[in-house]
């Protein structure tokens, strides 16, 4: 025989946010014996909203009484409807939506929900994960088709001009990963082979055969071989010049330093040089490197690569391998890539994150950053401004807003 559900009232307090409101509010139910069912409390610019659902009993009068004379007093306005039972179980099809924009115009808000209501997925929750240098909120849904929805919402972030990611919640959205990174343009602002180009006067030509592979317009190996020619020749000493003069994506220490914190494991897999991304990934304290290995014989640069060239398929081969060796499966891996040589790495990912990329990868990845902040992926993964403020604060550390890189 099934019980019979109770008759519950769902009250919701809103007013001027100050300390004490919520704790005269239960001393008051306190009272009344009220059984607490649900609770939900939001802030946003001083202003208090308070939902509560509770089951009263037979003392249903005297709980509607009770709570609207202590709303009075505090000068909150109340609204009290009665009902019946517990809210209604969550659907199946659980999924996080992030979006992102500087700025996040309301225009573009409309268009995302009003897919997500196509879709027929529901919103159950909405909460601010940034104010800067980015704004972005986190949509936690109901009722959704994970890959169905990401190809639907990308049509929206191409035409609002926002960024938007898809991934499952609940558990699959917790608990350890591996963070796989592409080094230049992504982890760095600079091309490393041009860096180094510059040393023997041929920058221009060979950064032209980089624009045309990160195009996906060259074979990747063939394209890297060319280049080094133009590198023949150099002294040994112009890696540690370049490894000097090589700038940090905005965020990008941000980045490292809290996957760290959270316990992930981080990794960079470059189609550039080893003898400056080993470096740079111990500098970091970047778990894992893989990138390519110049020839050196009698402190020159000879133009050639020593062994197997780190290509588009050596990229998503390091990225199993790192996985493998963390004992991770690859639904919990995320890479982070902005060129065509980037592309398995990012399709054998959990989640494959363009960052400011070339139009071919963006197209192919499951979600994109186009703002010039690394960190800005932190948000994607549901890590919230300040948390990262909070951890930087509590190690003596501080996180000002990221200026735009020139």
């Amino acid at each position: 025989m099934s019980e019979t559900a109770p008759s519950t009232l769902l009250v919701t307090v809103s007013g001027d946010d100050r300390p004490g409101v919520t704790s005269a509010l239960f001393d008051a139910i306190a009272d009344v014996g009220a059984e607490v069912l649900d609770l939900e409390q939001v802030v946003v610019r001083g202003h208090l909203t308070l939902a509560l659902l509770l089951a009263a009993g037979p003392h249903d009068e005297r709980l509607r009484s009770v709570v609207t004379d202590v709303a009075g007093e505090l000068g909150m306005q109340v609204a009290v409807a009665g009902g019946v039972g517990d809210n209604a179980p969550r659907r199946g099809g659980r999924a996080a939506v992030v979006v992102l924009g500087a700025p996040l115009l309301a225009s573009a808000v409309a268009a995302v929900t009003a897919r997500i209501a196509a879709h027929g997925a529901n919103i159950d929750r909405i909460r601010r994960l940034s104010r800067y240098p980015v704004t972005t909120v986190e949509f936690d849904i109901s009722g959704a088709d994970v890959a169905a929805l990401r190809r639907e919402l990308a049509i929206e972030a191409a035409v609002r001009g926002v960024d938007i990611a898809v991934s499952p919640s609940g558990l699959a959205r917790r608990g350890r990963r591996l963070v796989v990174m592409d080094v230049d343009s992504t982890l760095i602002q600079d091309e490393v082979i041009e860096l180094l180009a510059a040393h023997a006067g041929r920058e221009q030509e060979v950064a032209e055969v980089t624009a045309a592979a990160m195009r996906g317009e060259l074979d990747f190996a063939e394209s890297l071989r060319a280049r080094t020619k133009a590198l023949a020749g150099l002294p040994e000493s112009v890696l540690a010049d370049v490894r000097a003069a090589v700038r940090l994506t905005a965020g990008a220490r941000t980045l490292v330093r809290t996957l760290k914190r959270l316990g992930f494991t981080v990794a960079v897999v470059s189609g550039g040089f080893i003898e400056v991304v080993g470096p740079l990934a111990e500098e970091l304290g970047i778990d894992h490197a893989h990138a390519n290995r110049l020839e050196v014989v009698d402190g020159v640069l000879t133009g050639n690569v020593v062994g197997e060239i780190v290509d588009r398929e050596g990229k998503a081969d390091a990225l199993r391998r790192f996985a493998a060796q963390e004992r991770l499966p690859l639904s919990r891996t995320v890479a982070i890539g902005d060129g065509a040589n980037d592309l398995d790495m990012l399709a054998a990912a959990g989640l494959g994150i363009a960052f400011n990329a070339k139009p071919i990868v963006r197209e192919q990845a499951d979600t994109a950053v186009n703002v010039p902040y690394l960190d800005a992926v932190l948000y994607l993964l549901g890590i919230t401004r300040e948390e990262i403020e909070d951890a930087d604060e509590a190690d003596g550390l501080t996180t000002p807003a990221p200026a735009v890189p020139r």
